[in-house]
């Protein structure tokens, strides 16, 4: 029965033992093309991360020698160094508003001082003027 059926398809005529043993290689042969597809496939995307990867490890490079050039690692003494600096210069800027305050003090401590030094200059001529002419014979 099985070597009676038949099946034509556009004029070919193909025998049902033909097709029994035709089907298994067909889908056989078939899952070896999806499965070689799918292989190229995972093939082309490891490829594609591995350049990403090779493209990351030349800048991490790139990172590392601009790294080196600006010593980064010398970043923390010389950050120590600014800190001390900045204190001693916070020293001197308590020591010189301390000065300023005593200049302001002085300023106001002499500022009457010249005038009143002109007055005095003034009677003391005064004074010489006054004897010189007690002096004279009217």
């Amino acid at each position: 029965m099985a070597d009676e059926a038949e099946l034509k398809v556009g004029g070919f005529t193909f025998k049902g033992v033909y097709l029994a043993a035709a089907l298994p290689l067909f889908g056989s042969l078939s899952g070896g093309i999806y499965y070689g597809y799918d292989v190229v496939n995972r093939f082309w995307g490891v490829e594609e991360s591995v350049l990403e990867v090779l493209e990351a490890t030349s800048r991490i490079r790139a990172l590392e020698q601009t790294i080196g050039d600006n010593n980064v690692s010398g970043l923390n003494t010389q950050l120590s160094q600014i800190s001390t600096q900045m204190v001693s210069i916070l020293e001197q800027q308590k020591t010189l508003l301390d000065l300023r305050s005593k200049v302001e003090r002085a300023e106001l401590i002499t500022n009457g001082i010249d005038d009143k030094i002109k007055q005095l200059q003034s009677d003391i001529d005064s004074t010489w003027d006054a004897i010189d002419e007690l002096g004279k014979p009217l």
